[in-house]
């Protein structure tokens, strides 16, 4: 791209530079595209979105910088917080405590996929200190990645409801635990005293932030319309300065808002609709936060040496949260099919794991390079293949009014042959 584009130059004195022009026709494209995508096969647009975006990584475009840091970084981990402010909106707390199975199955399914994932890694030969950081990596659901697929097949059910929580719920515990470990390979503990504080800091700076992001939000729905402009105006600068402050203070990005959404929803039971302007530019968002992550994630190393490794951790993932919801399942109040089909819904991985990774990297120079040409791949493969997955599971549920083709395929399979 930048030998195509080689007669920008100094001597025309452009207002923009080459990176702006490129970014703009690249989001053009991926817009394009991903509406394409949901039109002629019923897919999310996500899907269209990490294709544009994993062609210009292995392209070579040079728009984008891992790992993560400064502006990219910031736009990534401001279209997580949008999002996860939107779903911790939408759960409320006293859900668990009715209900506390649901928080068995969560943990249920992120502690097995840990271990799993880790354990495997080790059999295959990963370094510990590189198997660890991937175990967590693996945790993440994408609560983002779904709610694109929600909001594309307008899904609506018990079934999508508990995916989209329990996808919230692995990135929380992905985020505190992914920060903490990430400062302790930077400055490794001497007891237990040491090990737990890094795990403080990020929940006690997230908590601080997320608390006052609700407070302001919620002073704001007392003076100001939901609907209004203005007030999706305010929504996103107040997510934007808390997520930037929790951290620049230690702590998380979207961890503050998803616990901000969380607390505002305990200030503010009502239900209140998320505002159409400020979904208009959540979608931005969220597109340029899919095509950034795919195309950094085209960008790695690829070999065959590690495609084995990559393919077994998905694998293996795909499994351990299948068995994790189904093991917590009992007494949830949900049937076994119904779990089948949250399972499958939960496994998409995209921005949040990526964070997650570039944490790693940054943190342990020696072993990022391994991480990240483990991690990447997997990321990239899921982000298109767990939209699919989450797509036929949520329109075999019966929970979607608009299936894709692939999927009415699917349901019509069985009565394809001829009565007996």
């Amino acid at each position: 791209m930048n030998e195509l584009m080689s007669f920008w130059t100094q001597g025309l004195r452009p207002s923009a530079g080459l990176p702006t022009v490129q970014w703009s026709l690249l989001l053009a494209v991926a817009a394009v595209t991903g509406y394409l995508v949901q039109r002629y096969s019923g897919l999310p647009k996500v899907v269209g979105y990490t294709l544009v975006g994993t062609v210009a990584g292995l392209a070579g475009f040079s728009g984008v910088v891992w790992p993560l840091q400064g502006i990219g970084l910031f736009l990534v981990e401001l279209a997580v917080a949008v999002v996860l402010f939107e779903a911790g909106g939408r759960i409320p707390l006293r859900w668990f405590r009715h209900n506390p199975m649901v928080l068995v199955q969560s943990i249920a399914e992120s502690a097995l996929t840990y271990a799993a994932v880790y354990w495997v890694l080790l059999w295959l030969g990963v370094p510990e200190r590189a198997a660890g950081p991937l175990a967590l990596v693996a945790v993440a659901a994408s609560p983002t990645v779904l709610t694109r697929v929600v909001a594309d097949t307008r899904a609506a059910g018990p079934v999508t409801d508990r995916a989209i929580v329990l996808a919230t719920l692995s990135s929380l515990y992905a985020l505190v635990l992914g920060s903490a470990q990430a400062e302790l390979l930077t400055r490794p503990a001497a007891d237990w005293r040491g090990a737990i504080y890094p795990v403080l800091v990020v929940l006690g700076v997230s908590i601080a932030m997320g608390a006052l992001l609700s407070l302001l939000v919620r002073l704001a729905l007392r003076v100001m319309s939901p609907g209004s402009e203005n007030t999706s105006i305010l929504l996103l600068a107040l997510i934007a300065a808390a997520a930037a402050i929790a951290a620049h203070m230690g702590g998380s990005a979207p961890l503050a808002a998803l616990l901000g959404g969380m607390l505002l929803k305990q200030l503010h039971p009502r239900p209140w609709a998320w505002p159409r302007q400020m979904g208009t530019a959540a979608s931005l968002l969220t597109m340029l936060m899919f095509v950034l992550v795919s195309t950094v994630a085209a960008q790695a190393d690829w070999s065959v040496k590690v495609a084995g490794v990559v393919l077994a951790l998905i694998a293996v993932r795909l499994l351990a949260k299948a068995v994790g919801v189904g093991v917590g399942n009992v007494g949830s109040g949900a049937s076994w099919r119904q779990a089948v089909w949250v399972s499958c819904a939960m496994t998409p991985m995209s921005a949040i794991a990526l964070l997650v990774a570039s944490q790693f990297v940054v943190a342990a120079p020696s072993t990022g390079g391994l991480i990240a040409s483990i991690a990447l791949p997997a990321i990239l493969l899921m982000e298109v293949l767990g939209a699919v997955i989450a797509t036929l599971a949520i329109s075999r549920a019966g929970e979607s009014s608009k299936p894709s083709a692939l999927a009415r395929d699917l349901r019509k399979a069985p009565y394809d042959k001829e009565p007996s």
